[in-house]
């Protein structure tokens, strides 16, 4: 069959017809667990209740109206939002590409009014920003932005987890205006800083008069054991960017801002056609109150630590495991060489998984996975994990 779809996918031999809880469901009717959550999306599982309801109830009243109007459930999302993250106020747009555009925006803006013609932003090494021509110019990978050139000017890239680096180019470039980065790096392979690295770049930022700008859109909305990875830290930044699991599926994204970031955008300035609207802020507003009623951000680190600990003893023998790191349910499994083809290895097991940075199994399991689904989920990986580096040694 031919397909009118751009091949910007290499799409799995699979295609799912619904979901429930942590399981997806093929055509076939045949059952796969999903420790993917669409890629750190449906952190409540899917077919939730409490969205399912959320949606169907809001669609019957009102889907969009745009910007141009005010939203009461825009109003109380971003009340939600400030609360949890102490932050002061937020432009709501429809993806975590167009939230960092926004952040992006915000540092040439602050530069600008600091008198600086070509202001700069400090991004890292395998880090990953999106894919619109600036998010995709601040991203950390050359196979990403292959054949887009010319790239985007204003990025200075400096190694992850190396606060030394960014010292020497704060030195060498006087133009730098903000700091972006991830607190724990998703596509770039699991790659947790050590534990003061985000509290060293906050009193850079301090120091130097510049925004510290956080990408939480893998590691927000309660996946790393807090609602927002930076709060780990105790500190708060200048601009933090969300979305994939803030609307459990339904598209949504959030560029928060605080102090002299929060007053930087005027009417005019920015804007997004379907940003916030009544569907989305209901679906958003559904996933917050559902976090808090089962407390399921605390239960991910613990449920992250049975992860680790339950593969640390299944795999402590395979010499080809380099390492098994995590912060709640965002884990990563380093093995020695490139490991693609456990994607679809996992897949035949009825497990779905994801491999990134080429040679890390990266887990990022709903957040309302269970004791038992734990249980099949190590097995089965430690399993898979185990043949594979024995049949290519």
């Amino acid at each position: 069959m031919t397909s009118h779809i751009m091949p910007t996918y290499n799409r799995l031999p699979i295609t799912f017809d619904r979901g429930e809880g942590a399981w997806l469901f093929d055509e076939k009717n045949n059952r796969y667990l999903d420790a993917l959550s669409g890629i750190a999306v449906c952190n409540l599982g899917h077919a939730h209740p409490a969205i399912q309801h959320a949606i169907c109830e809001q669609s019957k009243k009102l889907i969009h109206t745009s910007n141009l109007y005010g939203i009461p459930g825009q109003e109380l999302l971003a009340d939600k939002l400030t609360e949890k993250s102490g932050m002061d106020n937020v432009f709501f747009c429809n993806s975590g590409a167009e939230a960092n555009e926004a952040a992006i925006k915000l540092a040439r803006k602050y530069g600008h009014e600091k008198g600086i013609e070509n202001p700069a932003i400090i991004v890292m090494e395998k880090s990953f920003h999106g894919r619109t021509l600036a998010t995709l110019s601040a991203t950390g990978n050359s196979k990403v932005q292959y054949g887009f050139t010319p790239l985007v000017e204003g990025f200075v890239r400096v190694p992850y987890n190396n606060i030394k680096a960014v010292e020497i180019a704060l030195a060498q470039n006087k133009n730098i205006v903000a700091i972006l980065v991830e607190p724990i790096q998703g596509e770039g392979g699991i790659n947790i800083p050590a534990p003061l690295y985000i509290n060293d770049l906050r009193k850079l930022c301090d120091q130097f008069d510049l925004l510290l700008m956080l990408d939480e859109i893998q590691t927000g909305i309660g996946r790393t054991g807090k609602f927002l990875a930076f709060q780990h830290n105790d500190i708060i930044p200048d601009v933090c960017t969300l979305a994939k699991a803030l609307g459990n599926g339904v598209p949504i994204g959030a560029c928060l801002a605080r102090g002299k970031a929060a007053e930087l955008l005027s009417s005019g300035s920015h804007g997004s056609t379907f940003g916030g609207n009544p569907l989305a802020c209901s679906a958003a507003l559904a996933v917050l109150a559902t976090l808090d009623e089962q407390n399921l951000i605390k239960s991910a680190t613990q449920k992250g630590e049975l992860i680790r600990l339950g593969l640390g003893e299944h795999l402590k023998n395979n010499n080809h495991v380099v390492d098994i790191r995590n912060k709640g349910l965002m884990i990563g499994i380093e093995l020695d060489s490139p490991c693609a083809e456990l994607i679809k290895l996992a897949l035949q097991q009825h497990l779905l998984i994801n491999v990134t940075n080429e040679t890390t199994i990266r887990l990022l399991p709903p957040l309302i996975i269970d004791d038992q689904q734990i249980e099949l989920l190590v097995e089965t990986l430690s399993g898979i994990i185990n043949n594979y580096t024995e049949q290519t040694a």
